[in-house]
């Protein structure tokens, strides 16, 4: 997996979002009930929140002095797709350079232990694979690119 990110010299918080070089989208399948979409975008959330250099911002703090974690300075859209799609989306992001994927299977959801998860990964070629949610972080046109015009969640 190559380095996908921000330097701290491109972070703008006081700039729009469009302003930002990396694009940043999380298609959830429009097939799933509420709470295993938002489980699906969650996950793979976190995973590219963890890889992607720079994409939270700094924390705020409020005017009573609590502090609250920093936030995607950058913003990131949720969008929806069907299987079909999803799956499409991640073997173009993952075959497109500069850009970084991060996707949420049915197995993910399906298992309730780690090692489950990866046992199950392991023994599953990609192309028989159900994406629930995938994450996608690059240049905006390639990004625009391989989701399309697909509509909000």
């Amino acid at each position: 997996m190559s380095t996908i990110g921000f330097s701290p010299e491109e972070i703008d918080t006081a700039a729009p979002t469009r302003s930002a070089r990396l694009k940043w989208v999380v298609v959830v399948s429009s097939a799933l009930p509420a709470g295993r979409a938002a489980n699906a975008a969650i996950c793979v959330a976190a995973a590219t929140a963890r890889e992607v250099g720079g994409l939270l911002g700094p924390d705020a703090v409020d005017a009573d002095g609590s502090t609250h974690p920093g936030l995607p300075w950058a913003g990131c859209s949720v969008l929806a797709a069907d299987a079909d799609t999803l799956a499409t989306i991640r073997t173009k992001a993952d075959a497109s350079d500069g850009v970084f994927v991060a996707g949420m299977t049915e197995l993910a959801q399906s298992t309730r232990v780690y090692d489950e998860w990866l046992s199950g990964m392991a023994e599953s070629h990609a192309a028989d694979l159900e994406y629930y949610a995938v994450s996608v972080v690059g240049p905006k046109n390639r990004v625009d690119k391989i989701v399309g015009r697909l509509p909000l969640l």
